[in-house]
């Protein structure tokens, strides 16, 4: 229901023009675009203030469970226009500013994205969160405030420079701060004992401040919230530490994603990162449990909290700490109450990225803590050698081993539930990875395949893909994404495929557009878009497309026949590598490096451009993924858990080019064999291999011409505006390891890439393939991967 102030356009330009005059001390005619935004911004969040309180009063009174899904990162995005959507009123809004001369798209275009998060996992969180309002699941999502996110992107002379990224500079109009609801949060001091009591004496104390943001369901006036947490001094300043040495350290908590964790004060830094919105989180959570029922004994009845990857593994030995130390249960029931409240999603099996902490940080840090992570892993051998298990199977599976904690373990063994998250990934997990847990928990193990939320990747970022459909199949698909299958009666129409084709080009237009004032570089909107934009990580392999992408330039060079069949290609790439990622930040300067020599080469630069996008976020994504034609999806198999953007770009009629990896391999049996590029080694291949041992990179550099061509150039001075030298690394990598398969798969990749080439030609058929694509991608909606969770994990039912 609109309140008086959205009812009607002339009464919204009547309130908004009032209230930038009070706010700003000026007529709405001399406002800036910054004082609109907030003022529009301040609008809205009345308009859904009733909701939100409604929502929690709706929760309260029908005594509902609730989910918390505690992740590091949640990439929400622009909010502005999902927030008016939702709540029904961007019509209005869109007309008053008509009638004030100004364009509401100006003002959303204003609004930073926030600094939550940085690739699929943050993006998946925030999908989820907006599913879970849309459907009306009661719950909220934990993460820390970051002052910074994880950087801005500069390339300059080709190489990624990071630049803060001070997204709270101006203020973020959708949060709303909680200063009563604060925590504080223990670090360091020590443990005594008194007649047999235990007494923890923390060393310093860290304030807790939570911000919390509305999550506004889609026009069903639901709200939940995202709670970020701000640490700030507490009123205990530590007795051993100047104020000015404990203001600067504590600034650091929530001062940045994923700090650099080379150094011992790094890790230090990110175990700190952690425990602070573990603990912060859970008191908060508790504190509310206890107000209402006044016992914890039904907690998990009431509760399920969610562990997004291992980050807020410390949840668990907080847990057990506030159900000993504070409400004083025993062991065996402060232990049931925590293994029926944790749920834990998986999202890798790199092991760099299975977190692992040394003892000598995790100790003095956390020193209440640790001791009962040691008594969970005491506790978890005992049962074990009762069990007759052999030791090596023992010292594989406990949670300190070699003198490091290992988290995901400590999850799998303290939680009811772990999903991976496709179908390949839980697979991997239960027979391969994991197998002597899954042997040991054989109920545990499920798999909740990934999604995307449709109202943000479709209906919010390509509307006239979104009025085509309307037009076509009606409107039931924005509530039911698997109602787009309706699509599927119509792929054969050549009207429909016309139409589509319309529609995917004026898309193209658009980021040739943005790429043009951005980047000065000119690219042909009618060539084939074949788009890679993801996390830089050599298992993702940009680094084998980069290569492809010299034999294409090889190839256009010296062939007159490979000129002539050769469709007009544009390769765009976008990424961020982790600052201390020193291999990945050589890849991208090899991409900047071979953009710079095909495109200023007149004889093929109306073939090919390679464009790689600066500072890629959210907000770029939403012009990307309309425009794509090809979707590159060319990870390791095994190796790349589920993706995400394989969705969005299926979803946005793109094809994809991929392993059969992640849910790459679920798209592909949704699709069909002709409606999807799969090239490689599977799984299966993979990890034979790796057991082997016997892959020689060094023999096929040394056998096969077009490998030893290539990959010559990388250091025989090919590059003349380079050292020589500058890509002698990636050469010896390759040469010598190869340890993701990129030359193993390279002909294989190459011959996928020219069944692409020529199957655009036929754009009718083309047309029909991405049509097909786009009627199956509802299977990949975040609304049917929040109703799989529901059901299979929480056992949370919507509210009426």
């Amino acid at each position: 229901m609109k309140k008086e102030i959205f009812s009607t356009s002339n009464k919204f330009e009547k309130v908004f023009k009032d209230r930038l005059r009070k706010t700003y001390f000026k007529d709405v005619k001399d406002s800036t675009i910054r004082e609109r935004y907030h003022v529009l911004g301040m609008l809205v969040k009345e308009e859904m203030a009733d909701q939100w309180i409604d929502t929690h009063e709706k929760i309260e009174k029908e005594d509902a469970k609730q989910i918390h899904y505690f992740s590091m990162e949640f990439l929400l995005g622009r909010l502005i226009t999902n927030n008016l959507i939702n709540l029904g009123i961007r019509d209005v809004a869109e007309a008053g500013f008509k009638s004030l001369g100004f364009d509401l798209n100006e003002v959303e275009d204003y609004e930073s994205d926030p600094g939550l998060g940085n690739g699929g996992l943050g993006r998946l969180a925030a999908c989820f969160l907006d599913s879970m309002a849309s459907l009306k699941i009661p719950g909220s999502g934990n993460c820390i405030r970051y002052r910074y996110g994880l950087f801005r992107q500069r390339i300059k002379n080709g190489y990624q420079e990071e630049r803060p990224d001070n997204w709270l500079n101006d203020g973020y109009v959708w949060e709303v701060r909680k200063t009563e609801e604060s925590e504080s949060i223990p670090f360091y001091g020590h443990v005594e004992y008194h007649n047999g009591d235990m007494v923890y004496k923390p060393g310093e104390f860290i304030r807790a401040v939570p911000y919390d943001i509305p999550i506004i369901g889609d026009d069903n006036g639901f709200v939940n919230q995202l709670r970020i947490w701000s640490a700030e001094p507490d009123k205990r300043y530590p007795e051993y530490k100047s104020p000015f040495e404990y203001e600067s350290e504590l600034e650091q908590i929530s001062g940045f994603l994923y700090p650099d964790d080379s150094t011992h004060e790094g890790k230090t830094l990110r175990l700190k990162q952690q425990y602070f919105l573990s603990a912060a989180g859970l008191k908060s959570i508790i504190k509310k449990h206890k107000a209402k029922y006044n016992t914890m004994d039904n907690f998990a009845e009431k509760n399920v909290i969610h562990i997004n990857d291992t980050h807020p593994a410390l949840l668990i030995p907080e847990m057990m700490r506030i159900l000993l130390d504070e409400e004083h249960m025993s062991w065996d029931k402060a232990w049931d109450i925590t293994n029926h409240t944790f749920a834990y999603t998986n999202h890798t099996i790199l092991a760099e990225a299975l977190e692992r902490w040394s003892v000598n940080i995790i100790q003095p840090l956390l020193p209440r803590v640790y001791q009962l992570i040691e008594e969970i892993d005491r506790r978890f051998v005992e049962k074990m050698n009762q069990d007759g298990e052999s030791i090596d199977k023992i010292n594989d599976l406990r949670i300190i081993n070699h003198n490091e904690v290992r988290m995901a373990h400590l999850c799998i063994i303290s939680s009811f539930s772990v999903n991976g998250v496709a179908k390949l990934h839980t697979d991997i997990l239960k027979n391969i990875e994991m197998k002597d847990f899954n042997d040991l928990y054989p109920n545990k193990f499920v798999n909740i395949t990934n999604g995307i939320t449709h109202r943000r990747w479709l209906l919010h970022s390509n509307p006239e893909l979104s009025e085509f459909l309307n037009k076509k199949i009606g409107q039931e698909y924005q509530k039911n994404p698997k109602d787009l299958e309706k699509l599927l009666e119509f792929v054969d129409d050549k009207n429909t495929q016309k139409e589509f084709l319309k529609i995917k080009k004026i898309k193209k237009d658009a980021l040739a557009k943005r790429i043009y004032e951005e980047q000065g570089i000119e690219i042909d909107s009618n060539s084939i878009f074949d788009i890679q934009v993801k996390r830089l990580h050599e298992y993702k392999r940009q680094l084998m497309n980069a290569i492809h992408i010299m034999y294409v330039y090889h190839q256009l060079k010296t062939s007159k026949e490979y000129r002539e069949n050769y469709v007009p290609h544009t390769y765009i790439f976008g990424a961020k590598a982790a600052g201390s990622y020193h291999f990945a930040k050589k890849i991208i300067k090899l991409i900047n490096t071979i953009a710079t020599k095909v495109n200023n080469d007149p004889e093929t630069n109306s073939y090919l451009k390679v464009i790689f996008v600066e500072n890629y976020n959210v907000s770029y994504a939403e012009m990307i993924m309309p425009a794509c034609d090809v979707s590159e999806q060319i990870s390791t198999a095994s190796k790349e858990a589920s993706g995400t953007g394989n969705m969005k770009f299926m979803m946005n009629g793109a094809l994809t080019l991929g392993t059969l990896d992640g849910a790459n391999v679920e798209i592909k049996e949704l699709v069909g064999d002709d409606n999807i590029y799969i090239f490689g080694l599977d799984a299966n291949e993979v990890n034979t291999l790796n057991a082997s041992h016997k892959y020689n990179p060094r023999t096929l550099y040394e056998t096969d011409s077009t490998i030893n061509l290539l990959l010559k150039q990388l250091v025989n001075g090919f590059f003349d505006q380079v050292d020589r030298e500058e890509f002698r690394e990636i050469f010896e990598n390759l040469v010598n390891r190869d340890p993701y398969y990129v030359l193993k798969d390279f002909h294989a990749y190459l011959k996928a890439s020219e069944l692409v080439n020529e199957a655009y030609k036929d754009q009718s058929h083309w047309a029909k393939m991405a049509l097909i694509n786009i009627g199956k991608s509802g299977e990949f909606s975040s609304d049917r991967s929040i109703r799989d969770y529901s059901q299979k994990i929480w056992e949370i039912d919507s509210l009426s």
